[in-house]
């Protein structure tokens, strides 16, 4: 049966979810896990998502993203196939990770996008044999889960510098910085002892859509009447990126859309944005590995690369390049 279409919006807000295969464990240690949240940075950095939270269970996990360049459908297979080759490779088995297509709905970005954070947040502390624990010791696993954006929410978890939380802390505060995260972290522990019974009976319909029942409408008009040319846009768009140029072609282009900075590549600090953005761009253009960009990009380690693209992508001028070089190849 062909896939149902998916409309793929600019700027839209989508809760992510996906499940192992007949919900077989997609995560056996920690180094899975932090493989995956590697992962999704670096596919949030190479397609320009916005990763607001996540929330990672042993046999499935969710995020919630915001796609303002409307290419989902591109950040999910890039963070799903890397992730499947990386855990089959390790875990010495083969065939599919993951259970069928990925969920993914539309989030209305007012009350609703709020009131799913605390929804996502609270999954670890609402597995059905942990529901019946003491309160006092469900608050105590929701804020020593590690494998959430809870703790960087509630600011007892040292920052990782890929999360976008300001949307959703402004939310909780009505804009006022103070006591962000204090705030936030009482607005979830709050929905251990008091359920929100009519958002989570939305949650579990399931639908196309997270909002009011106007928004959810408009969405499902969406499906039905912008899908398939979305969905076109994007197969041409897979087709551009699987092209890939040379390394010469592409490490030519970044030093011409950098000009001067190129001379500061060999310093150690001074060149490391120059480094990091010369690493995107042979990752995404020239297809080549985080391993074959060590040796080019003068580090030791594929993960090194990883950080110093991630690091690099924190830079104004690097965006401005990012678009400068995606201008020139795909013009």
């Amino acid at each position: 049966m062909a896939r149902k279409p998916r409309a793929l919006i600019k700027g839209g807000i989508y809760h992510v979810t996906s499940r192992g295969n007949e919900r077989q464990a997609i995560f056996r240690d920690d180094q899975d896990r932090e493989q995956f949240l590697e992962s999704v940075a670096d596919s949030a950095v190479i397609d320009q998502v916005r990763v607001y939270l996540y929330c990672l269970m042993p046999n499935h996990f969710h995020l919630l993203v915001e796609t303002p360049q409307g290419n989902l459908d591109r950040f999910m297979g890039r963070l799903l196939t890397g992730y499947t080759v990386y855990f089959n490779r390790r875990h010495q088995r083969v065939g599919h990770l993951m259970q069928g297509r990925y969920g993914a709905q539309v989030v209305e970005g007012n009350d609703y996008l709020l009131k799913l954070s605390r929804y996502i947040h609270l999954n670890p502390v609402q597995v059905h044999d942990i529901r019946e624990w003491p309160l006092t010791e469900r608050l105590r696993l929701l804020r020593n889960y590690r494998w959430s954006s809870f703790r960087e929410y509630a600011g007892t978890a040292k920052l990782s510098g890929w999360l976008a939380m300001g949307p959703v802390l402004a939310m909780i505060t009505g804009g006022n910085a103070a006591n962000q995260n204090k705030t936030y972290a009482h607005y979830v522990e709050s929905g251990l002892a008091k359920t929100d019974d009519d958002f989570v009976r939305l949650m579990d319909e399931r639908g196309v859509a997270i909002g009011s029942d106007s928004f959810i409408e408009t969405i499902k008009n969406l499906h039905g009447q912008k899908a398939a040319e979305s969905l076109k846009r994007e197969d041409v768009s897979f087709r551009q990126i699987r092209i890939h140029k040379s390394v010469t072609e592409v490490e030519a282009a970044v030093q011409e859309i950098i000009g001067d900075r190129w001379g500061q590549f060999e310093a150690y600090k001074a060149g490391r944005v120059v480094r990091g953005f010369t690493a995107w761009a042979l990752r995404k253009y020239a297809g080549l590995t985080q391993r074959e960009i060590a040796d080019r990009v003068r580090v030791g380690t594929g993960s090194a690369v990883s950080h110093m693209i991630r690091s690099a992508m924190a830079s104004s001028e690097v965006v401005a390049w990012q678009q400068a070089l995606d201008s020139r190849f795909k013009g």
